[in-house]
C-alpha cells in the first residue's frame, strides 16, 4: 500500500488522469515526444522572460551618444543620412525612466544584467545539487512560478511609478536565483529518458528553445510596446509561471516513475540489448491502469554525487571554462544586440525600438540552426570537442564582418547576423546539452549515482559566470566604442577554443588509434588460417 502512494506521488496528475480517462497508459515512444514537448515549452518561457530586459533598455535609457559608424574601405560614408530627428524625443519611447536616463544610465543597465546573472549563475550550482536530492518535477515547477512572480513584480515598477533602483536590482537578483533552476532541471530530465545515440542531434533540434524562448521574448514585448514598458516584463512572466502549471501537470522526469526502465540505470546497462531508448522501444509496450509494472530503480533510490565527486568527472573542468567564455561572448549578444541596432546607423539611418527588438531575433534564428548542426556533426564524427572547438575558431571572422560591414544595410546586417548567431550559439548549444548529458552519465560514475543535474550546474554555472561579466563590461566598453565591444567579444572566442585543445588532441588520438586498429584488423582478417587472427589472442 505505501509502495502504490509512492508511485501515485511520483506521477504526475496529468498522466494520471489520461490513465484514468484511457483506462492504459502510452506507449514510451509517447512519453518520449510529450518530455521533449513539455520541457522544450518550458525552457522557451526561461527564455521568453529573460530576453525583454534587453528590449527595454533602448526605452529606460533611450539617449546615450549615438554612434556614427565609419564604413570600411570603399564604401567610405557614402550612405550616411541625418542623425536621429529631435521631433521623436517626445513620443514613447524615447523619454527615459528614471533611474536609468542620467548619464549614468547605461552603466545601472549593465549594472542590473550583471546582478541577475551573478545571482543565476551562483543559484546553478546549489541548483543542480537539490535537482539530483528533490523531486525534479516540483523543483522545475516552483522555479517556473517564482521566475515569473518575480519577473512580472520588475514590470510593475512602471505602474506603481517607482524610481528607486534599488527595487529594480533585487527583483532581477531574486529572478536570477529562480531562474537557476531551470537548466540543470531540463537537462537532467532529458538525459533521463534518452540514452547516448544520436544525443546531439535531438538534443540540438531540441535546445532551438533557447532561441525560440528570445525571438517569443521579443515579440511579445514588441506587441505591447504601445502599452508601457511595465508589460515587457508582465507579459513573460505570466508565460512562464503557466508553462510551470504544465509542467508540474505533465512531466515525468524519470521513465521509472511511470513504468518504464531507465536507460541510463544500471539494469539497462546489464542487459545485452543497446543501453538506448531507441532499442527499447523495439519491445515497448503499454501499461494498464491499475497494473503492478516492475520499475526496475524507482528514482528516489538514487544516490545524488556532491559538487567535488562532479567536478572529478574526466572533461568537466575543461569545458565549463570553455563554456565560461562561450556565454559571455553569447550572452552579450542576447542582452546588447538590440540596444546596439537601436544606437547605431544601420544604411544611412536608426531603426525604432520596435524594429531593433524584431531584427535581433534572427540572431536567433541563426542560432537554431547552429545548435542543431553542431549536434548533428559531433554525433557524426563522435567528436564534442572538436566540433565545439572549430565553431568558436569560424565565430571570431563571422564577428569582425559582422561589425565591419554589417552597417552597410539591412540585407546585410541580417546575412550577417545569422552567420554570426550560428557559429556562437552552435558550441553554447552543444556544451549545455549532449555535452553536459554525456558528462553527467559517465562511465567514471560508480553505480546508480545521479550526477545529471549537477554535472550540468557545474558547467552552466561556470559559463553563466561569463554570461554576467560580459555584459557588465559591454556597460562600460560601449562608452568607448562598439569596435572594443567586439574585439573582446573574438577575444573570448579565441580562448575558448584554445581551451578545449586538449580534449581536441585526446579526440584526434582516438581517432588515429582507432584507424590504426582498423587497418590492422583488415591485414589480420586476410592472414592464412593456420596463422591466428588478432581478435582470437585477445
Amino acid at each position: 500500500m505505501a509502495n502504490n502512494l509512492d508511485a501515485m506521488r511520483k506521477i504526475p496528475p496529468g498522466i494520471w488522469l489520461i490513465r484514468k480517462i484511457r483506462g492504459k497508459d502510452y506507449s514510451l515512444k509517447t512519453h518520449r515526444y510529450m518530455v521533449l514537448l513539455v520541457t522544450f515549452i518550458a525552457y522557451t518561457s526561461y527564455h521568453a522572460s529573460r530576453k525583454p530586459s534587453s528590449i527595454v533598455k533602448s526605452a529606460l535609457d533611450p539617449e546615450p551618444n549615438k554612434t556614427t559608424n565609419v564604413y570600411p574601405w570603399p564604401i567610405g560614408n557614402v550612405f550616411v543620412k541625418d542623425e536621429f530627428s529631435s521631433e521623436n524625443k517626445g513620443k514613447f519611447g524615447y523619454k527615459g525612466w528614471e533611474p536609468f536616463n542620467g548619464k549614468d544610465g547605461t552603466e545601472k543597465l549593465g549594472l542590473i544584467d550583471v546582478a541577475f546573472l551573478a545571482c543565476y549563475s551562483l543559484g546553478m550550482f546549489g541548483a543542480g545539487h537539490l535537482g539530483d536530492t528533490l523531486d525534479l518535477r516540483l523543483f522545475l515547477t516552483s522555479g517556473m512560478i517564482g521566475s515569473g512572480i518575480f519577473v512580472g513584480l520588475f514590470g510593475m515598477g512602471y505602474f506603481w511609478n517607482i524610481h528607486v533602483f534599488g527595487f529594480y536590482l533585487v527583483m532581477q537578483m531574486v529572478a536570477g536565483l529562480f531562474q537557476a533552476t531551470g537548466w540543470p532541471s531540463v537537462v537532467a530530465v532529458i538525459g533521463n529518458w534518452f540514452g547516448k545515440r544520436k544525443r546531439g542531434l535531438i538534443m540540438g533540434i531540441w535546445n532551438a528553445h533557447t532561441s525560440v524562448g528570445n525571438i517569443t521574448g521579443s515579440l511579445i514585448a514588441a506587441s505591447v510596446l504601445e502599452y508601457g514598458w511595465g508589460w515587457y516584463f508582465i507579459a513573460p512572466g505570466t508565460f512562464i509561471a503557466i508553462a510551470g502549471i504544465l509542467v508540474f501537470l505533465f512531466l515525468a522526469a524519470y521513465p521509472e516513475d511511470i513504468g518504464f526502465p531507465c536507460p541510463n540505470g544500471p539494469a539497462a546497462r546489464a542487459e545485452a540489448v543497446p543501453c538506448d531508448v531507441e532499442a527499447q522501444t523495439q519491445n515497448e509496450g503499454t501499461v494498464e491502469e491499475g497494473k503492478s509494472t516492475p520499475i526496475r530503480d524507482r528514482s528516489g533510490a538514487r544516490r545524488s554525487v556532491g559538487l567535488l565527486e562532479a567536478c572529478l568527472i574526466p572533461g568537466v573542468i575543461p569545458f565549463a571554462f570553455c563554456l565560461f567564455f562561450s556565454k559571455l561572448v553569447a550572452y552579450t549578444f542576447l542582452y546588447w544586440l538590440p540596444f546596439y541596432l537601436s544606437q547605431t546607423e544601420i544604411g544611412g539611418e536608426y531603426m525604432s525600438v520596435k524594429s531593433a527588438g524584431n531584427l535581433s531575433t534572427l540572431f536567433d534564428v541563426g542560432g537554431i540552426v547552429g545548435g542543431i548542426l553542431a549536434g548533428h556533426i559531433s554525433d557524426k564524427l563522435r567528436a564534442r570537442a572538436i566540433t565545439a572547438a572549430s565553431f568558436m575558431y569560424a565565430a571570431i571572422p563571422s564577428m569582425l564582418l559582422y561589425r565591419l560591414y554589417g552597417n552597410l544595410s539591412r540585407t546585410v546586417n541580417i546575412v550577417l547576423m545569422m552567420i554570426a548567431g550560428l557559429f556562437i550559439n552552435g558550441p553554447y548549444a552543444l556544451i549545455t546539452t549532449a555535452v553536459s548529458a554525456d558528462l553527467g552519465t559517465h562511465s567514471s560514475l560508480r553505480g546508480d549515482s545521479r550526477a545529471l543535474a549537477t554535472v550540468t550546474a557545474i558547467i552552466d554555472g561556470t559559463g553563466s559566470i561569463g554570461a554576467a561579466l560580459g555584459p557588465l563590461l559591454t556597460g562600460f566598453l560601449s562608452t568607448k566604442g562598439w569596435n572594443t565591444v567586439f574585439v573582446m567579444l573574438m577575444l573570448g572566442a579565441l580562448i575558448a577554443g584554445l581551451l578545449l585543445s586538449r580534449q581536441v588532441v585526446v579526440e584526434i588520438n582516438e581517432k588515429t588509434c582507432k584507424s590504426m586498429r582498423s587497418s590492422s584488423g583488415q591485414q589480420s582478417s586476410e592472414a592464412p588460417p593456420s596463422q591466428p587472427l588478432l581478435g582470437d589472442q585477445r
